[in-house]
């Protein structure tokens, strides 16, 4: 018999394994400061493009004034209990129509986490029966959904159409056989390549293929479409997007997330999503600052604007210098570069502790063990002079690592 805790100190897992060498620098490091373009880092001031902060809401002072009196009069216990038993509040209710009305639908449901939250709710709308069909590079809380899916799942390749349409056929045969239904999901935007889901050429899907849609729009809402209302807005095909999620953890910069789809499901959702049912309510705090974000994103179009402006500066430019940004076409940033984790670890140390730039590096498995990425997100606090100045210092590091510079062995972090 192994002792379960033995069994850990020898398998610490995909990134445990690398935690002694990691920790405090690559893996959990320590930002300081106000939220915004310019932090503190082990001491010293870097530039910071890691944080999904991306209208700048963090430190508006109309968001920051709303938070800080809704502390102050309601305290963060407020309410106490789960909402389907003592934590429901007129204001909760507020906030979803809000956000229902905002990403046109019919009706919402808050979520404590989006992560969760998402997960939960994936796990309450399918059963044995049905069958969920997914993209390849969905995130990790997909994934942990339909690991509960007791069912059939099939993965088609990342964005490819006819790969789906394969998919759906196979899964149309089972459900027809098995009396079950076809959930579709994929991402509005995907986080770490940036580019956007198909969204339009599968809702033309249903045409063909009896199915329903669901959308993780985490980096889409408030980023894509007419007033940030998300990624379906922008590609002019929200109504056929039967299941919608968006977060309040990036352009919201708060905690929490919704579920917005017919009243049907969502009535269905707050019944079922367990990992709601059986939570503490948001806080106070945290749903008036989401509704007095919400106000500013309907009614600010400028932060949105300036996102853009500092998005496409920033991927023009590096574009012209030859850079590798792959498939990208939202405010997400990937740099794609040649080479193992210790040109990466290397790099992004010269960055820190040289340049004063702040990023995050993207390693295999998530990329093929020869390439690493570097990834950048702009935001609306942003300047075009932090544009500049990144780009030139992404001009001296690649000219190093084309020289070999970077290619050691091993990694020492300065203390």
């Amino acid at each position: 018999m192994v002792d379960i805790f033995e069994k850990l100190k020898v398998n610490r897992g995909p990134l445990g394994q690398y935690s002694n060498s990691t920790h405090g620098y690559f893996t959990f490091p320590k930002l300081e400061g106000e939220i915004s373009n310019k932090m503190k880092f082990r001491g010293k001031d870097v530039l910071v493009w890691s944080l999904n902060n991306y209208l700048g809401l963090s430190n508006h002072p109309e968001v920051r004034r709303v938070d800080a009196e809704s502390s102050k009069k309601h305290g963060l216990g407020n309410p106490m209990g789960a909402r389907i038993m003592s934590g429901n509040t007129a204001m909760h209710e507020e906030l979803e129509r809000e956000l229902a009305d905002y990403v046109h639908k019919e009706d919402a449901i808050l979520l404590n986490y989006g992560y969760q939250g998402i997960a939960s709710a994936i796990d309450a709308v399918v059963d044995r029966n049905d069958v969920i069909v997914y993209d390849s590079e969905s995130h990790a809380c997909i994934m942990d959904g339909m690991r509960m899916h007791q069912g059939k799942r099939f993965v088609y390749p990342h964005n490819d159409i006819e790969a789906l349409k394969v998919r759906l056929e196979r899964a149309t045969k089972l459900t027809e056989k098995n009396d079950g239904g076809i959930l579709v999901i994929t991402e509005g935007v995907f986080g770490m390549a940036g580019d956007q889901g198909k969204l339009k050429e599968i809702v033309e899907l249903k045409k063909q293929y009896n199915f329903r849609f669901m959308v993780d729009d985490a980096h889409g809402i408030g980023t894509m479409g007419e007033n940030g209302a998300g990624t379906g807005v922008h590609q002019g095909c929200q109504d056929e997007i039967d299941i919608y999620f968006g977060t309040f953890a990036k352009s919201f910069s708060s905690i929490g997330a919704f579920i917005a789809s017919n009243e049907n499901v969502v009535e269905f959702l707050r019944y079922n999503t367990r990992s709601q049912i059986f939570a503490k309510s948001l806080p106070y705090p945290i749903v008036e600052g989401a509704l007095k974000r919400l106000e500013i994103m309907r009614n600010e179009p400028q932060h949105k604007e300036k996102l853009w402006e500092i998005a496409n500066a920033l991927q023009n430019g590096l574009r012209e210098k030859g850079f590798n940004l792959g498939r990208t076409n939202t405010p997400v940033t990937p740099v794609f570069l040649s080479g193992g984790t210790f040109e990466a670890a290397n790099i992004i140390f010269d960055l820190r502790e040289n340049h004063g730039l702040f990023c995050s590096m993207v390693v295999y498995p998530v990329v093929p063990k020869d390439v690493f990425m570097l990834r950048l997100i702009p935001t609306a606090v942003h300047t075009l002079e932090d544009v500049e100045y990144t780009i030139d210092k992404f001009e001296k590091i690649k000219a190093k690592l084309d020289a070999s510079e970077y290619a050691k062995d091993r990694f020492e972090l300065v203390s």
